[in-house]
Formats: C-alpha cells, structure tokens, sequence
C-alpha cells in the first residue's frame, strides 16, 4: 500500500481497531494524529512509496534487581509507549533512517565490520543488527524508514532496545519473511549493542521489547536463557504501571552500577564460583564472619540480595501464572525492601544531599500503604525513576502528588502491553 493511502487510510479511522489494540481506546485520537503525521514526514523525506508500519514496545523492568549478570531470574514487561516506523522495502545496499529529533542515519550494509562504527551511534546498531542477522543465516537489505519513539532516552525503558529491535523487527519482515522468533530478534539485537554498540548489556531489555506481555527469564545459561511469557492482564486487575522520574543527576554514576555486579563476584569467588548463581543462603551464612574482614558488609549484604531475589522472582511467576496478584505485589514490595536495604542502590554516597528516589520511595508509601498498591526502585537505581503499581482508583492522587514533588509529567502511567514487536495490518 502506497504510504499517502496509508495515511488517508488512518485519518479515516480504519486503523483504529489496531490502535485500540495496541493502545487502549483512550489513546486512538492521539496516536491516529501521531501515525498520520509519521506518514507525512516519510513522504516528504522519501516520497509515496509502498510502505508498512511497524511497532516495537519499551520495557519495565518488574522484578530481578541486579540478579541477570549474575546468570539470576528476572521478570520484566513490555509498555504501551512504543517505537513506530514507516518503513519502504528498497533493496540494495544502504539503510535510511530519519527518528523524529534526530539527523539520519545513512548505513552502508557493505561494510559490516564492528570498528567502522562510532560507539553509542545508531548506525552502530543498523550495522550490527544486519550482522546478526547474517551470522543466524538470515538475510538483510536496504529499506528507509521514519520512526516516532515515545520511549524517551534516560527514562529507564529502554530506547535503544526498542531502535534496535525496531531495525530487527523491519529487516525480519522484509527480508526473512518474518522466520526470526521474538526470541531471535532479541539476541540479534543484544548481540549490536555488545559488538556494535559498544555497550556490554544483557538481554532482559531486548527480550522484553520483542516478545511483549509480561515475560519470565531465566540466565542460568546466559547463552540460552529460558523465556517464558506470561498471559496476564494489569489493567483487567485494576492497576496501572506508574514510573516517576525524579530528575536525578546520572552523572559520575559508572562506579557505583559496577560496583553491584563486582561485590557480587568477590563472594561468589570465594565459593569458587564465577557467578552468585547456584549459592545457597545456608552456605553463605556459614561464611560471613570470616567474609566481613576480607571483602567487608556490603558485599555479603548484596550476595544475600541476589539469593533472596532470584527465588523471589520464581515466586512472582508463579503467582501471576496463578492469578494470585496479591502475592506478585507482596514480592514487588519485598524486592524493593530489599533493593533499598541489601542492594543498596537507591542513592550513591557519593552525593548524599541527592536523594530524589528515596524521597519518591517515601511519597509512594503515604500514598499507596494500606491502599493495594506496591513500589520499588526501578532499574538500575542510584539516581533516575522509581515504579509503583497503582490501583486505578487512586491514580489521579498518585500522580498529583508525585508531579507536585518532581514536576509536571514526572509520573508515566502506563499499562502493559501484550504484544511485542510487530508489523501492524488492517
């Protein structure tokens, strides 16, 4: 279909069943303004070609704080703010992408060597994800494209995993006639931010991104983690999703998220373990008074994080495959608890003036405690958003209070998003 039939086409409300699909029927005016304009900026950059449109969703991380580079469990979710592209099938060797904001990218799938690329550039990932689809026995050729990211960089859902499954998701439709499982598409796209990217992540944020819903996984072999994804709906419980975005400084933060995994490794390596993974709490106990002295408290108190989280985030699975929500909310606040206590990772030492998401942690207790909801840092933590699941009836005093505190939009609502990255179709 040419792209200006596609607009005509969405302006006319054919697409809304999809849009309320992907959206809820709240958000079709605005994302049918939001698609149609996307169309009309393709068409002034690249003319009225044959065109598909295409969504690939960001993520929340739900539970498993810090447990993935320690071969741990994780759950996580696909959001219902997405990456869209319309997107021309144009063969030959080069890849046109124009995101809103930002100059294009112009790649040269010819030249496919990880060195050609500057880091942390994206067409770093265009070319890696061309290269990781060739090393799976795909195929890949020249397509342009405008995409629309309502995933915003530094708010902790994931961005460049959903440009890079984006690219994935494009070239596996227009050129593998969509063989590559979510799955795939997911390893395809870690493996160009490692290689290409430069940017040593795991794989819980592209997995995520790719396969939507909520999704368990299992890194006990990194190289083949166990992906199981989770058929249970937030907003048919009465909850949103809600992330607050403190405003905090990121700035100098490197030492503090390496020192997470580092602490870890130091205990797992006096069991003779490369990783945490497989320890017991009974085994670490019997150890940590010879342990304080030679590695100190925090690092115990980490490796006790790890062990608790990873059987807690079974736990969670469990309850939401079982429709027990209450027990999955008991877990989140638990995790937090933890995180907060054990983990240590809610604000660095290093500015201790600076404490955005305790603060946010605080306001979610006054208003949430006794009322169903449950809250934890999000992410990474040290600086940046906190996530809080919110009972529907009391969103609009949530979000009240915490954009009183840390300004106008600082608390997201969202809702999870059942499907992952796909080709939209009438």
């Amino acid at each position: 279909m040419k792209a200006a039939d596609i607009k005509n086409k969405i302006l006319s409300g054919e697409w809304d069943q999809t849009l309320t699909r992907l959206y809820g029927g709240g958000r079709v005016d605005a994302q049918r303004k939001r698609y149609a304009c996307a169309v009309s900026e393709f068409i002034s950059l690249y003319g009225d070609l044959e065109a598909e449109l295409f969504s690939v969703p960001g993520r929340s991380e739900i539970s498993g704080n810090h447990t993935d580079h320690n071969h741990g469990r994780v759950l996580a979710a696909a959001i219902d703010l997405d990456i869209i592209a319309v997107a021309s099938k144009t063969g030959g060797n080069v890849i046109r992408i124009k995101s809103k904001g930002f100059p294009e990218d112009t790649v040269d799938i010819t030249r496919l060597e990880a060195g050609a690329y500057e880091n942390y550039g994206s067409a770093a990932i265009i070319a890696g994800v061309c290269d990781g689809i060739a090393k799976r026995g795909g195929s890949y050729g020249g397509f342009c494209a405008y995409t629309d990211s309502e995933v915003l960089k530094g708010s902790g859902l994931s961005s460049s995993a959903a440009f890079e499954v984006q690219v994935c998701n494009i070239l596996n439709h227009f050129y593998n006639g969509a063989s590559f499982a979510a799955p795939e598409l997911a390893k395809i796209s870690q493996y160009a931010e490692n290689v290409f990217f430069g940017k040593p992540s795991g794989l819980m944020d592209q997995t995520a991104c790719a396969v939507g819903g909520f999704v368990a996984i299992d890194f006990l072999e990194p190289a083949s983690p166990v992906i199981e994804k989770l058929n249970f709906s937030l907003s048919d419980a009465g909850y949103c999703l809600c992330i607050v975005n403190t405003g905090g400084n990121h700035a100098d933060l490197n030492e503090d998220y390496a020192s997470v995994p580092a602490d870890m490794k130091k205990v797992a390596a006096e069991f003779g373990r490369e990783v945490l993974r497989g320890l017991t709490y009974d085994e670490l106990l019997t150890r940590i008074p010879s342990l304080r002295g030679k590695l100190g408290d925090r690092a115990i108190l980490r490796a006790l994080h790890f062990i608790e989280e990873n059987d807690r985030v079974a736990a969670q699975k469990e309850a939401l495959k079982n429709g027990d929500f209450r027990s999955f909310l008991d877990g989140v606040l638990a995790s937090g608890d933890s995180s907060f206590k054990q983990l240590q990772n809610v604000f660095t030492v290093k500015n201790v003036a600076e404490q955005g998401l305790s603060l946010a942690l605080a306001l979610c207790k006054h208003v949430l405690d006794g009322k169903g909801g449950a809250w934890r840092v999000h992410g990474g933590g040290f600086a940046g958003t906190v996530q809080a699941f919110v009972p529907e009836a009391i969103s609009g005093e949530f979000s009240d209070v915490m954009d009183g505190v840390f300004g106008s939009g600082a608390c997201a609502k969202l809702n999870i998003r059942a499907e992952g990255a796909i080709k939209l179709s009438l």
